[in-house]
């Protein structure tokens, strides 16, 4: 049986959980597909799949700073409310997507929203956290030969 390996093609299932089980991501209904090592997961989640086999369901405790980077006090940034587009709602909690200069576009999440600012964390969620990584490894293609489970549906 195939083992995944650097340059794998795999297809898993998967998701990323906080201690208290709510689930931050997830592959969802559809597989997520990728190349180990192409950049589709962070290095630091892809080197818990090394040496995984087709059926192999793992879950992984990932201590923090680990993968994700310690939250940075210079992440949280005061905005001016004008910068926001008229009518667009402001809440605290919600996630918007942003541009920087050089084009990039980066999540943000509402800390506050005040009169005149509104102050946006850009840290990455699970910065700091601790979180578990769980692996459902439903197909490797190491070798140019599909090695598939079969689940018994």
């Amino acid at each position: 049986m195939a083992a995944i390996t650097q340059g794998s093609r795999v297809r898993m299932h998967y998701s990323l959980q906080l201690e208290g089980g709510f689930v931050v991501d997830s592959s969802g209904n559809e597989p997520l597909e990728f190349v180990l090592g192409d950049g589709t997961l962070e290095a630091g989640l892809e080197r818990h799949l090394l040496g995984l086999e087709t059926g192999a369901q793992r879950e992984f405790a990932i201590a923090p700073g680990s993968v994700f980077p310690f939250r940075e006090k210079s992440a949280v940034q005061e905005m001016e409310r004008s910068a926001f587009p008229d009518g667009m709602p402001l809440e605290s909690g919600m996630i918007y997507e942003f541009n920087t200069p050089a084009g990039d576009a980066i999540p943000g999440r509402v800390v506050d929203v005040g009169e005149e600012t509104v102050t946006v964390d850009f840290n990455h969620p699970l910065a700091g956290q601790p979180f578990s990584f769980i692996a459902e490894i439903l197909e490797i293609d190491s070798d140019g030969s599909i090695d598939a489970h079969d689940d018994g549906d």
